[in-house]
């Protein structure tokens, strides 16, 4: 049975012939195969070499920039052997050195930006310099300097120990020699109105421009008439080793006092809390940032100190009675004469200017407190002096001024 089973298949064109032909495909010729095998891997090989070229192209790209970025920031192939880490020479800007005691007080800030960098507090305990403290003069006149030669002789020998800074009239150019201590140390400065907020302003300015010496840790602030009344020396000792700063601050109940306090400034400031004093102060560091970064505080005096308040009597001395009058010695170090009344103080010229009348202010019987202890030295400069008063003076640097 098995034997007569026909083929289910047929191979088309075989003895059947016709529609009866099977459904595979005709084997292809060998020669034909041949051609065809050959194209395929030819195209296939074209195609992967391609790739390769490509593959390798972007590799190498790709690992050139991975390696040149991550070698130079673990093995940096730039030298800087012609910059000076000082910050003395070189393409490579201002070093340390600079940041800390900058050379020049020139620069195009403004004023918040310098007031932001001013403030700017390290919060590391000790400095990577060896620090000296200075004593920062602050200088607020509209013009010339006539005590500037009385004042060269004060500093003299001293240099390491203080800075100098003057605010003038903007474009004004102080004459002074270049061995002069003031020679270079005007600050950008602005225009300045007497009894305004722009006095404000000015003081802040000084301030500022101090701060950005790192060493400079005590700031007095000084006009054109005035003078010292001791050496260097003592000044310098009064002033480095005191516990507090010294800004008057009070009120009375006086039109000139009490009676400039303007009730919009509540709820911030409020009638007790107002304070008057004089503009001439001395600051520590600590103080001097907290007074150059206020500026909600300054922004109620701006708008509500005005007309005939004279903010520069009362924004410093309200500041730091309203927080931080345990810093403060509550009185001025800048001795000046009102016993004649009106808005000036009195004027002395060459005609008042002996030995008794520095002994007088050294020891006019007042008595403060320095330090938590009594002592009869409370002045150590005055006002108000007119040009005239510089002879006389001079002649008394040798003797009863010690310088």
């Amino acid at each position: 049975m098995w034997g007569e089973t026909k083929p289910m298949l047929k191979s088309r064109g075989g003895a059947g012939g016709g529609e009866d032909g099977d459904y595979f495909a005709q084997a292809p010729r060998k020669g034909d195969w041949w051609s065809t095998g050959l194209l395929k891997l030819v195209t296939a090989m074209v195609i992967f070499m391609a790739g390769v070229v490509i593959g390798l192209s972007v590799s190498a790209n790709v690992s050139r920039y991975y390696y040149n970025s991550h070698t130079e920031l673990f093995f940096p192939t730039a030298t800087y052997s012609s910059c000076d880490r000082r910050g003395a020479a070189g393409d490579c800007g201002p070093g340390f050195k600079a940041f800390v005691h900058p050379p020049t007080l020139a620069h195009s800030m403004t004023d918040d930006e310098l007031f932001w960098r001013a403030t700017l507090v390290p919060t590391a305990e000790e400095f990577p310099f060896q620090r000296v403290p200075k004593v920062a003069f602050l200088f607020m006149t509209r013009g010339p300097l006539p005590f500037a030669p009385l004042w060269e002789k004060f500093f003299r020998g001293h240099q390491g120990l203080f800075s100098v800074y003057v605010h003038t009239i903007p474009d004004y150019k102080l004459n002074v020699s270049k061995t002069s201590p003031f020679y270079g140390r005007q600050i950008p400065s602005e225009e300045v109105s007497w009894g305004s907020i722009t006095l404000v302003d000015a003081e802040k300015r000084l301030l500022a421009n101090a701060l950005l010496d790192y060493s400079n840790e005590r700031f007095v602030l000084l006009s054109e008439s005035c003078i010292p009344v001791f050496n260097f020396p003592t000044v310098y000792e009064y002033l480095i080793n005191s516990e507090h700063s010294f800004v008057e601050s009070y009120n009375i109940d006086t039109p000139q006092s009490a009676g400039r306090y303007n009730r919009r400034m509540a709820p911030h400031i409020l009638a007790d809390q107002w304070r008057k004093g004089s503009e001439w102060f001395e600051l520590n560091r600590e103080l001097a940032v907290r007074v150059v970064a206020d500026y909600k505080y300054y922004s109620i005096f701006r708008k509500h100190c005005r007309p005939s308040c004279y903010p520069d009597e009362h924004y410093i001395p309200t500041y730091l009675h309203l927080f931080h009058g345990s810093l403060n010695a509550n009185r001025t170090i800048t001795w000046v004469d009102w016993s004649r009344g009106g808005p000036h103080p009195a004027r002395y010229g060459a005609g008042n200017i002996n030995v008794e009348f520095i002994q007088a202010i050294r020891n006019n019987g007042t008595q403060c407190l320095y330090n938590s202890k009594h002592t009869s030295v409370c002045y150590l400069f005055a006002r108000k002096f007119a040009p005239s008063a510089l002879g006389p003076l001079m002649n008394l640097t040798s003797t009863v001024l010690d310088f």
